[in-house]
């Protein structure tokens, strides 16, 4: 029985890993980081799977289990020092080189300014990239379709700000 638990719950990490690879890269600056952190939403995810009860998508359960453990993790070590954001390791295929790097520095803007938010705000930018709807947004973050709304509002406009005032051009 504990075999096919197991065999389960690595199936549908596998499946959805992406989301672990996402959450890390919001929350942490460093590759170093992000690994320690990947490994903190398996263990977390692990530990709570047996009270995962399939009312919802695999997914979604996720998303909740490791935005929740990048959260504390990332308050737990709120000593970490910043460093500079690289994005290496990030994929991109495009035909000519200055358009790759065009796109990964708006890229690697984009994710300093996301670091500039509160953990809250991260969650929401998140969801928000990865598609979500506002209901989707807020039954994740355990808050209303209208507070969803409002808050990812006026998250976008603060990262609008950050983004403007830092000087990054897109």
């Amino acid at each position: 029985m504990r075999v096919n638990i197991e065999k389960e719950f690595l199936e549908q990490v596998n499946v959805h890993k992406g989301i672990l690879f996402k959450v890390a890269k919001l929350y942490m600056d460093t590759k170093v980081d992000q690994e320690d952190l990947y490994q903190e939403m398996i263990c977390q995810l692990w530990k709570s799977y047996t009270s995962f009860k399939g009312s919802s998508q695999f997914s979604t359960w996720m998303y909740r289990v490791c935005l929740n453990t990048a959260i504390t993790y990332f308050k737990k070590d709120s000593k970490r020092s910043k460093s500079t954001f690289s994005l290496n390791g990030e994929e991109h295929y495009l035909r000519n080189e200055e358009s790759c790097l065009e796109v990964e520095n708006q890229i690697t803007y984009l994710y300093k300014a996301i670091h500039e938010l509160n953990d809250i705000e991260k969650a929401l930018i998140f969801l928000y990239l990865e598609g979500f709807s506002h209901i989707d947004i807020g039954t994740n973050l355990g808050i209303s379709e209208g507070n969803a709304r409002v808050k990812l509002n006026r998250t976008k406009n603060k990262l609008q700000e950050i983004i403007k005032r830092n000087g990054y051009e897109f």
